[in-house]
């Protein structure tokens, strides 16, 4: 079960930033948390599926797509990959398709909105780097934490 993030808020204040409320829940989970792995890309996806084909071992993987709306970063057949190989979400910023499989799949999924046209596969992309989205600055090894309230991070774990 995840904490609440209103409740890690009262009880942690100092240590959670919180993202603006921009994001959308796609997912079928609502309330999802874990450490931080993420990627950067533009309207590809090739090197985000080969990321969710790696181990998740319950990370979160934060994906700064540059905020475009314009293709979908993920869709129904990325989302079970990455709910297969163990990653406890995705935050997306940027958008997805496939929304009615997607919110059957197990997982947490939060992006900005919805849109048919698939992504490019050109393969570029970056891993492991410090991302900034949705008013937040967000590196690998933080904690991300998502329910029906909101998103927040953290630089240590708010549930050991």
């Amino acid at each position: 079960m995840s904490p609440k993030t209103a409740d890690l808020c009262d009880a942690f204040e100092q240590d959670v930033a919180i993202a603006e409320p921009v994001f959308r829940e796609y997912g079928g989970v609502a309330a999802f948390h874990g450490r931080v792995a993420t990627v950067r890309l533009y309207e590809d996806n090739l090197f985000l599926r080969h990321t969710t084909e790696q181990p998740g071992e319950g990370r979160v993987l934060v994906i700064d797509g540059g905020g475009s709306l314009r293709r979908a970063l993920i869709g129904g057949n990325v989302a079970a990959v990455a709910h297969k190989n163990g990653w406890a979400g995705l935050v997306i910023y940027g958008a997805v398709r496939d929304i009615v499989e997607l919110a059957e799949i197990p997982i947490g999924i939060r992006a900005l909105a919805s849109n048919p046209l698939r992504p490019r596969g050109d393969g570029y992309g970056e891993k492991d780097v410090t991302v900034r989205v949705a008013g937040l600055t967000i590196a690998p090894g933080d904690y991300l934490y998502a329910d029906e309230d909101g998103l927040i991070t953290s630089k240590k774990d708010l549930t050991a």
